[in-house]
């Protein structure tokens, strides 16, 4: 198989044929003849001496062999499309990219402001933010695959070097109606016989509830499980039961209508944010200056 003779064209054109399993429809979003998309499609069939699609009188089927393509051809028009855009970047004056994964309290919260800050100072630098749950930031700083992590502290970190990005407090919230509305503070143990709406398994918020209610010798009751933090308030709204999430989560205009946030007594409650790199010997110097800016910005509060 000779594989440079792969064309990018004659795998979207497939990608289209695969999509609406339609080579007519395939051939007119890419601008061809119904002859040269079918021309296309055959050459990369005895480029890969496989049969791709079934003709049948109403369109095509996929055989295995075409939906095990589907997945590589989209994955190969996905990097040549980034590599594109890089290079356009570099092309307009952009002098780098600064991948950076960071956990959700840390995208809800912080990070919308101060990557806006960083911008404004250093426009030549694109920045790649990614959300992702704490322990698959650790994973990829540890691999290379991103510059730079922010992950709670209560995942395991290794050898990786971090340092302070933020603090955040975590308050109980119950919909304005519930009999805990108005509470003074409590402790989490206390309102464990009530149902919880929590995050996705695996999140470090639903890993430290869990934790806490081990410890306290109960069961965490989760009525329901989401995967963000506005749609755990709004399922609070609507009753689905009562829920932790970071103060600063949480939108100001729902507070003391929709939902009421009760402070918490126990010290996890304040949680830490840490900011990480691999290392800096091979760190790229517009991810150190990133990296800098940012461990600045959480001493100054």
């Amino acid at each position: 198989m000779n594989l440079s003779r792969f064309d990018p064209h004659s795998l979207r054109v497939f990608l289209l044929a695969a999509r609406h399993l339609n080579l007519t429809k395939a051939a007119r979003e890419s601008h061809l003849t119904l002859s040269a998309a079918s021309k296309r499609v055959s050459e990369l069939e005895k480029q890969l001496a496989c049969t791709l699609f079934i003709r049948q009188a109403r369109g095509l089927e996929l055989t295995p062999a075409g939906h095990a393509l589907v997945e590589h051809a989209q994955a190969v028009i996905n990097t040549i499309n980034r590599l594109a855009a890089d290079m356009g970047d570099y092309s307009a004056g952009l002098r780098g990219q600064v991948r950076i994964w960071a956990n959700t309290s840390a995208v809800i919260q912080f990070l919308p402001n101060d990557l806006a800050h960083f911008s404004r100072e250093n426009p030549g630098i694109r920045l790649s933010l990614e959300e992702k749950l704490s322990h698959e930031i650790i994973s990829a700083l540890t691999q290379g695959k991103i510059d730079i992590g922010i992950f709670a502290d209560n995942v395991p970190s290794g050898q990786l070097q971090k340092s302070l990005y933020r603090h955040d407090w975590l308050v109980l919230l119950v919909p304005s109606s519930h009999e805990l509305s108005g509470s003074p503070p409590v402790y989490f143990r206390e309102v464990l016989d009530y149902d919880f709406v929590g995050l996705t398994d695996g999140s470090s918020l639903q890993v430290r509830m869990q934790e806490a209610a081990l410890k306290a010798e109960k069961t965490l009751r989760l009525r329901v499980q989401v995967s963000s933090f506005d749609a755990i308030c709004r399922m609070i709204e609507a009753g689905m039961g009562i829920g932790l999430l970071p103060r600063a989560s949480v939108r100001p205009e729902i507070l003391g209508k929709g939902l009421n946030a009760i402070e918490l007594r126990d010290s996890w409650a304040q949680r830490t944010l840490w900011i990480s790199i691999r290392n800096e010997y091979g760190l790229m110097p517009d991810a150190m200056r990133l990296f800098s800016f940012l461990k600045n910005v959480g001493k100054q509060e």
